[in-house]
């Protein structure tokens, strides 16, 4: 027997090509700004890293550890070749706790009830 495999509905579709489009966009543009050779404001990078994470995780509801990815390797790429260091690796760490934080959100939100079970 043939098994097909369902097709995801209309609204997961668009709720992970949000989480992408967020990701990618995002990770890139803080990257970018952060290899810049006159910014040196860690804690708004950081910040800005946990939180855009936890919102694309927080909208693909599902798979966070890619959203975490696709933020943050960003950052990595941008600052590894020029500097040598690894300390840029750290950012995904950064967004792996942001997009944990973001998960549970929106699991939290989804199942208010499940608070309540005995």
């Amino acid at each position: 027997m043939i098994e097909t495999r369902r097709r995801a509905p209309a609204s997961r579709r668009a709720s992970v090509a949000a989480a992408l489009a967020i990701s990618v966009t995002f990770g890139i543009g803080i990257a970018y700004v952060d290899s810049r050779p006159g910014f040196d404001a860690t804690g708004m990078t950081v910040v800005a890293l946990f939180l855009v994470a936890a919102l694309a995780a927080a909208v693909g509801r599902r798979r966070p550890w890619l959203w975490a990815l696709l933020v943050g390797a960003w950052v990595p790429l941008f600052e590894v070749p020029p500097s040598g260091s690894a300390a840029p690796f750290a950012a995904l760490v950064i967004t792996g706790c942001g997009a944990a934080a973001g998960s549970l959100l929106a699991r939290a939100i989804v199942r208010p009830d499940a608070v309540n079970e005995p």
